[in-house]
């Protein structure tokens, strides 16, 4: 009965709090209690937390309409090709990229040496992630997780509705997971403060990634990917990619050369899963030769097209770049981080001022 009494007051507290701050909620309710009750029941079941602790933190999380419009118009979902890399592969990113590489190299290469991922390619995740550094977000995490949780923007448009519904759910599990983030790493997760979806440190994780990838580097018995370890920052990226199907010295993307006499093809994804033959019948080949390992009836990729300043870009794109795009589902995202690598390891040199 005790028990029951404090999750009431819990449930009744969190009510108040939501009237009070109705103004900054706009046209949108409040979740019903009994929605909230079952989220933290659920969450507290799967993590070993308590549910009347789960209601009391987010009696103190705050709806955000910032991260409802962020996430509604995101860079890659509204920017051709020839826009979208304007943003990420400048000079003064590959110049701070190099600067960054330089501070670091020792670290970096123990890291590429044992995982095999280039620590040019840790270091342009972290460039695009967050400047190198320089901008990790100012939302709370809680009030991002808590917003997308409960109010994912829709579109109103009939056949987006299941996907909308998968990525509602997907935030609502990051919320549950960064409750249990915050008790195993010891976190006061009403501090914490990332990205406008939730994404934290230098690297940008999401709290499932954190306790799913994250590695303590320095072996100091505590990972910290906020600046304070750039051990645990590099060996946390570069797990990341080998958990996901990083080949060591493989391929990443080449330019492919297209039959005009051939249809276009765009695959459903880009999961590896043609073989060189199969993309050369459909009027694809690779621009240069890729070495006399890389036979077409056994190397495996998949097609890339891409809306490039100088006309459409076709690309054929192996296992590494699919890692990459485990990172973040965006395409041009993953083309993006490939070249400010390559720039940064003097690879490619074009580059927007």
């Amino acid at each position: 009965m005790k028990s029951f009494a404090l999750r009431n007051r819990a449930l009744t507290i969190l009510l108040a709090c939501f009237l009070l701050i109705a103004p900054s909620l706009g046209a949108q309710d409040p979740p019903p209690p009994a929605e909230l009750d079952a989220f933290a029941q659920q969450t507290a079941k799967a993590y070993g937390l308590d549910a009347k602790d789960i209601l009391a933190t987010l009696a103190q999380a705050r709806y955000r309409q910032s991260t409802v419009d962020a996430m509604a118009r995101p860079a890659e979902a509204v920017k051709p090709w020839k826009e979208y890399r304007p943003i990420f592969v400048t000079a003064k990113r590959i110049a701070a990229g190099r600067a960054f590489l330089d501070a670091n190299r020792k670290q970096l290469m123990q890291v590429q040496n044992d995982t095999g991922v280039p620590a040019e390619l840790i270091v342009a995740i972290i460039g695009v992630e967050t400047g190198y550094g320089s901008n990790t977000g100012s939302y709370r995490v809680l009030d991002a997780l808590y917003t997308l949780a409960f109010w994912y923007p829709r579109s109103g448009d009939p056949a987006k509705v299941q996907h909308e519904d998968e990525r509602q759910a997907f935030f609502r599990d990051q919320l549950a997971q960064l409750f249990a983030l915050a008790k195993e790493d010891h976190f006061t997760i009403t501090a914490l403060t990332g990205s406008y979806a939730g994404a934290m440190g230098w690297g940008q994780f999401m709290p499932s990634s954190y306790r799913q990838f994250a590695k303590d580097g320095d072996g100091d018995g505590h990972i910290d990917l906020f600046g304070g370890s750039m051990p645990d920052l590099f060996a946390s990226v570069a797990n990341y990619f080998v958990a996901n199907g990083w080949q060591k010295g493989g391929l990443v993307s080449v330019r492919a050369i297209h039959d005009p006499a051939t249809v276009a093809f765009a695959p459903d994804d880009f999961t590896p899963k043609y073989t060189l033959a199969d993309l050369a019948e459909k009027g694809y080949r690779p621009q240069v030769s890729l070495g006399p390992s890389a036979t077409s009836s056994t190397m495996n990729g998949s097609l890339l097209s891409l809306d490039g300043a100088q006309g459409t870009e076709d690309w054929i794109v192996f296992q590494n770049f699919y890692a990459i795009t485990r990172y973040n589902r965006s395409p041009m995202y993953a083309m993006a981080v490939y070249q400010l690598a390559q720039a940064i390891a003097g690879k490619d040199t074009t580059a927007t001022p």
